[in-house]
């Protein structure tokens, strides 16, 4: 309960997700600054249409997306909503807990992302795949994402990371952080080891911690570092294509990649056109993962892209949850991204992209290398600020590689180690 409102969210076995606005008093009346801009891009009269998307997109998620409201006492549906986005960007994400009928703790929940939760349905709906790739519904929604980011770099925020039930160091919680990337404080750096919130002034301190120097060293150290790719993410492996076009239709099945999208090569398609018939790696983050990004590859940063996109946008299928998970690699030619162009010192590789896409909550992808810079495997090229994301990396036609055995889809591989080797 906060200031009068009660968020539940459950999920059915056998049905749909419910999901219950409840209030036993009424809430208070004024908004911030940031849910108002959202809200006066979907009502402006310039675009009446975003309103008529919004009441589609509750619409078409019935009845098989069952969203209730219970004891409405605000005057829409839009309101209700804002509302509590109001509530969720003034508060740390908790470390999600599933519970039994006697409310005990039965697991960790694979997915802590709040808003998430909470647009997830919507996002599901052919109005919602409009709604959310509109350009001013994504600027009024990266300020408020702006906000939040604000507070939870603020020291307010670092009130979740205790040893509660749903604190990030609890008991079930290390176990989650700990899961194949080892123990928690062996591994990355914490100002005070021995606290229990191990000294992260703030809940993005945390999010953003470093690996301890040796935690993740480049394996192997071969003779020739330059012909491996190494991984740049701790990350879960999703997918690999080649072949690639520059321009390429998406479906949610076999969703293909479209590398002048990709790129977002609008006024120079040359670029573009130089990956044409390459390679795609891609894998995803989960919000336990290590967040920062490092080199592939040993080279010179040619070019850095910050692209503005969507937060919240996914490809409808009759699956109701989890839409924008199974649009990844749709999303990395939709989403907010950074794109970092890498000259191989390996003439062989050539120019290597990486791609790290913001999804869901993510609206700050940082970027901590310079152009003309040099960099070594493993050197640190940035990072994304909270949320669920996805990376990419592309190569161009010429290059040759043999993925190891272990680059197998649904697969967690830690960040430094080879991907695959480049065949002359």
């Amino acid at each position: 309960m906060v200031d009068g409102f009660q968020l539940n969210l459950r999920f059915m076995k056998h049905s749909s997700m419910i999901f219950c606005i409840r209030t036993t008093q009424r809430g208070p009346e004024l908004m911030s600054r940031q849910s108002k801009s959202l809200k006066d891009a979907i009502i402006s009269s310039s675009d009446i249409g975003l309103l008529n998307l919004f009441e589609k997109a509750f619409i078409q998620s019935a009845p098989e997306n069952r969203i209730h409201f219970i004891a409405m006492v605000l005057d829409s549906r839009l309101q209700q909503l804002l509302h509590c986005m109001d509530k969720i960007v003034v508060a740390a994400p908790k470390f999600q807990v599933s519970r039994n009928e006697q409310g005990g703790i039965t697991s960790g929940e694979p997915i802590g992302d709040p808003l998430y939760l909470l647009l997830d349905l919507l996002s599901n709906t052919a109005a919602g795949y409009d709604l959310f790739r509109n350009t001013r519904f994504n600027d009024a929604l990266k300020a408020l994402l702006d906000s939040w980011g604000k507070y939870l770099q603020s020291s307010k925020s670092n009130n979740t990371l205790n040893n509660s039930d749903e604190g990030w160091f609890s008991k079930l919680g290390l176990e989650t952080l700990d899961n194949g990337r080892g123990i928690f404080n062996d591994i990355y750096e914490c100002p005070d080891e021995t606290a229990v919130n191990r000294g992260f002034t703030s809940w993005d301190a945390f999010f953003t911690r470093k690996f301890k120097p040796g935690a993740r060293p480049i394996q192997p150290q071969p003779d020739l570092p330059n012909f491996f790719i190494y991984n740049a993410c701790e990350s879960t492996v999703l997918r690999k294509a080649t072949g690639i076009k520059e321009h390429d239709q998406f479906w949610l099945k076999g969703q293909p990649y479209s590398i002048y999208d990709m790129l977002a090569t609008i006024q120079d398609d040359r670029v573009a056109q130089s990956f044409i018939g390459g390679t795609v790696y891609q894998a995803f983050l989960s919000p336990y993962d290590y967040h920062r990004w490092h080199s592939p590859v040993n080279g010179t940063i040619r070019e850095i892209q910050i692209i503005p996109g969507t937060y919240y946008a996914a490809l409808p299928a009759v699956d109701p949850r989890g839409a924008i998970i199974r649009s990844q690699a749709w999303l990395t030619q939709a989403a907010t991204r950074a794109i970092i162009y890498i000259d191989a010192d390996n003439k062989d590789v050539g120019c290597v992209v990486f791609i790290g896409v913001g999804m869901v909550e993510v609206s700050t992808c940082q970027v901590t290398v310079k152009v003309g810079g040099g960099v070594k495997v493993g050197d640190e090229l940035g990072m994304f600020h909270f949320g669920g994301s996805t990376h990419a990396l592309i190569f161009g036609p010429d290059v040759k590689l043999k993925f190891f055995d272990y680059v197998q889809p649904n697969e967690h591989l830690h960040v430094n180690i080879p991907l695959a080797a480049v065949e002359i």
